[in-house]
């Protein structure tokens, strides 16, 4: 009688089991069918509402301006101002290099 006991209880906990795998997937295809109403804005929006696409943008943003700040930084090396030391901003960086340019196309015409 306890074997017979033991085989409902299976027998129960198996289409527990099978009827939250069920669950499960029915979830899945009732979001992935409305993901696929959904317009293409949308899904975009969605995704990128999540948390762990935010970190990893937010991650890819630091890495980008990083390289940017690192890039002018060298351009600064390269150009020549009195006191050699001085701060610039970004877009004096960018002007003093477009004279400096200038003036070095001159030297060659010349």
């Amino acid at each position: 009688m306890k074997h017979a006991m033991n085989m409902s209880e299976n027998r129960e906990v198996l289409q527990t089991i099978t009827s939250c795998g069920n669950l499960v997937q029915q979830k899945r295809r009732d979001r992935n069918s409305e993901m696929s109403t959904l317009s293409r804005e949308e899904r975009r929006r969605r995704r990128r509402a999540t948390q762990k696409y935010r970190t990893a943008h937010a991650t890819r943003e630091r890495i980008r301006v990083e390289a940017f700040n690192v890039a002018f930084s060298e351009l600064r090396k390269l150009l020549p101002t009195l006191p050699p030391d001085k701060k610039l901003s970004k877009i004096e960086i960018l002007r003093l290099a477009i004279c400096y340019i200038a003036y070095l196309n001159h030297v060659l015409d010349a």
